[in-house]
């Protein structure tokens, strides 16, 4: 059997803590600051924790990574 690939996009865009859950960067905070307001970009700064819905898609993706 061949190996499974990794897909790219996802592998420069999440990451995984040691327990297994997905990091990302928030969503929203490339361009158009102007018209967000101050608490969303105060409030998104960072990393988040993927929901779990969204982590089992993102695990599909990465099947090595965990």
């Amino acid at each position: 059997m061949p190996k499974m690939k990794t897909k790219s996009a996802a592998k420069k865009r999440f990451s995984f803590t040691a327990s297994g859950k997905v990091k990302s960067g928030p969503a929203g905070k490339r361009h158009g600051m102007i018209k967000r307001t101050t608490k969303f970009i105060r409030d998104s700064a960072g990393t988040m924790i993927l929901a779990d819905c969204d982590a089992k898609i993102v695990k599909k993706y990465m099947p090595y990574d965990r």
